[in-house]
């Protein structure tokens, strides 16, 4: 028998109904309509797949908390239903009472009213003041994530953020904690995630722990703790940190928690970078290294063409300082003829000998490179004669210094503003330097020093911070800072104060000045000295402070006669010969005109750099010519805004 019409929509009707049971019994959409994960047990986490339109919160909710909501909401409906037929004639009496007495019932509400009011006011500002935050969160930094992470993720876009991205109001602080809920599908790129993550929050420094196993596969991302504040060597338990740190690895600052971050030249990498553009901190960095392998019995020779870098370290036993171009090149051209004479010994020596019979360590402060290179090859181009190389002599003896092996025990400490290969004089050079320390650097720096360490971590104008990359890993650090008063103290006193030559060596006179590009090594036979001349007889009594690698500073030449009125007389001007012995006064008539007498006498009796005297005549003190010239070239004096060699 065919149905009838009728009975073809009781029937339908009825599946419907039993349908419509069955879902509100199961806690599920009553249009049939699956939007999330959500199960009768366990609540959602994202949209499915395919699913359009706004997919509302209580979609995420598990089935028994909506089968509850649901039972409870039936519930009060019945309740009010059987209530609302049994008072409905009280009610419809209570309402024509009060419609008779209206202005009197509305007089009574009125206070009510206006109370109520007021409550609802309070309450709504209330509540939008404690969630402003949330919500700020919500707008700034939460959604924002949400739509860059979606997608690689493979989630849906209506996916509610809140299911899955669940980053605390203080995220930002040091011991906050951000976990992200990932797709049990693993098919996304970690990198791509973590960058998104760090560049979307604007966090550094931080660490990301993967947790794929199971059916809840999330992600942590906390905070590596920062350094701290600020780091004194006045403070005491720093000051004797420092007093056991050993030569070869001075302590660079301190890193997380605490840490002490170091460098070991001996072990890890035998010369260090530092870029950073103005007000990083270069000099800083430079005076905390230097004055604590001072402190050892190391030799510094500071090559700074600002001239004022450093000043705490003129006349510091141990200490060379030359600020003038034709001084930095010519005391490179030593430093490379040094370098042969050590390799030569090395290879004598042979294997397991001490390293310290080679000679003191040399610790090289090379700043500015990138104005010093262009002062050196414009400098040799005015020198240079007929035959010459075209490449400047102290640059080819600084590329020798920074390929030599750490075995030689000299070390190259590096400072730009920009260390391009240009400027460094190749791609090559520039990887001499396994250890580099960054500070306010740009994202084209990072990636062009230090291109293994991804991604980049944000750079930071907190005073003294910096990162020191090290085999491959950044560490933050905030760089031990020395007062000048402090770095000269704690040069001058331990071994620096003891130690002027290492046991076993011979005195080593300085180099003669040298304006051409040094011979070969093998024709070498006393370290810093040359070949060109009669070898210097040592000084039997130095003077304090000696410098070891100052040119003929350990040389005693003979007095000049008195009788002798050519080396005396103002009328006979005393032939250009930088051996010979003159006063103060004598000096500024025929060697230093720019210089007064006055000027003279206030820097031997002020200046720690000013040459020690050679003899006496009378009264009178003799100073070598030569040196005289020497501190005349690299005094400190204010920037004249050129570099003109002219």
């Amino acid at each position: 028998m065919a149905q009838t019409k009728f009975d073809k929509q009781v029937e339908k009707d009825a599946e419907s109904l039993v349908l419509g049971i069955g879902r509100v019994l199961a806690g599920r959409d009553l249009d049939g309509v699956r939007r999330t994960d959500a199960t009768f047990w366990r609540s959602g986490t994202r949209v499915l797949p395919k699913v359009e339109g706004k997919v509302r919160r209580r979609s995420y909710k598990p089935g028994w908390r909506r089968l509850s909501f649901r039972l409870a909401l039936g519930a009060g409906v019945a309740e009010t239903g059987y209530l609302s037929t049994r008072d409905l004639d009280a009610t419809r009496e209570t309402v024509q009472e009060l419609w008779e007495n209206r202005d009197q019932a509305l007089a009574a509400l009125e206070p009510g009213g206006i109370g109520a009011a007021s409550v609802l006011t309070v309450g709504t500002a209330a509540y939008m003041v404690l969630t402003r935050e949330r919500r700020e969160l919500m707008r700034e930094w939460v959604g924002p994530l949400h739509e860059a992470l979606h997608q690689p993720l493979g989630l849906a876009e209506q996916t509610d953020p809140r299911r899955y991205l669940h980053i605390p109001k203080n995220f930002t602080d040091d011991d906050a904690e951000i976990r992200i809920d990932l797709p049990t599908r693993l098919g996304f790129s970690r990198d791509v995630v973590a960058d998104l993550i760090t560049q979307k929050l604007a966090l550094q420094g931080v660490t990301f722990s993967w947790h794929p196993e199971g059916r809840k596969p999330y992600v942590l991302v906390k905070k590596t703790r920062k350094p701290p504040a600020k780091a004194v060597f006045k403070d005491p338990k720093t000051r004797e940190l420092v007093a056991k740190a050993k030569e070869s690895a001075p302590i660079i600052g301190f890193g997380a928690g605490g840490r002490i971050i170091s460098v070991d030249l001996d072990a890890e990498s035998p010369h260090i970078l530092v870029n950073a553009s103005t007000g990083g901190g270069k000099s800083v960095t430079l005076r905390c290294i230097a004055c604590q392998m001072l402190h050892h019995g190391s030799h510094v020779i500071v090559l700074d063409t600002k001239r004022i870098s450093h000043p705490w370290a003129r006349g510091v036993p141990n200490v060379t300082y030359c600020a003038d171009i034709a001084d930095i090149h010519d005391q490179l051209i030593a430093l490379g003829m040094e370098g042969r004479r050590r390799t030569r010994i090395a290879d004598e020596l042979g294997i397991g000998a001490d390293p310290k019979a080679i000679g003191p360590r040399l610790l090289i402060l090379l700043e500015e490179i990138n104005a010093t290179m262009k002062q050196l090859a414009r400098y040799w181009e005015k020198i240079r004669e007929p035959g010459d190389p075209k490449v400047s002599p102290a640059v080819d003896a600084l590329n020798e210094i920074l390929y030599m092996g750490r075995q030689l025990r000299m070390h190259v400490l590096l400072v730009a503003q920009s260390a391009t290969a240009r400027a460094l004089g190749g791609p090559e050079v520039r990887e001499q330097f396994s250890t580099r320390i960054l500070a306010r650097y740009s994202v084209n720096a990072w990636r062009m020093l230090a291109p293994e360490v991804h991604p980049v971590p944000k750079s930071t104008k907190h005073p003294g911070r910096a990162q020191v990359v090290i085999g491959g890993s950044a560490s933050e650090t905030q760089v031990l800072f020395f007062t000048d008063a402090e770095a000269r103290e704690w040069a001058s006193t331990g071994a620096a104060a003891t130690e002027l030559q290492p046991a076993g060596l011979p005195a080593q006179p300085g180099p003669a000045v040298l304006h051409k590009p040094a011979p070969p090594a093998d024709s070498l036979d006393t370290p810093w000295s040359d070949p060109a001349l009669p070898p210097a007889a040592p000084d039997p009594a130095p003077a304090a402070g000696v410098d070891v690698l100052a040119d003929a500073e350990n040389t005693k030449p003979p007095a000049a006669d008195p009788s002798t009125p050519a080396a005396t007389s103002p009328a006979n001007p005393a032939p250009v010969d930088d051996d010979q012995a003159v006063g103060l006064r004598e000096a500024h008539q025929n060697h230093l005109p720019d210089i007064t007498v006055a000027a003279l006498r206030y820097a031997r009796a002020n200046d720690s750099t000013f040459p020690k005297p050679v003899d006496k005549r009378g009264t009178e003190l003799l100073y070598r010519v030569g040196d005289l010239k020497r501190w005349a070239r690299n005094r400190p004096r204010a920037a004249t805004g050129t570099t003109d060699l002219d």
